[in-house]
């Protein structure tokens, strides 16, 4: 269910992007953020 919203959340944010380094800086905040949930769910 997580991996569904997560990649619905990221489809949506690569829609959002006009350029390919929009996309990328959309990419790398996606993958930040999930980091930053997996430390924080260690912890």
């Amino acid at each position: 269910m997580t991996t569904r919203f997560l990649m619905i959340v990221g489809l949506l944010g690569l829609a959002a992007c006009e350029t390919v380094e929009g996309a990328g800086q959309t990419v790398e905040n996606t993958g930040e953020l999930i980091q930053e949930e997996s430390n924080e769910v260690q912890y």
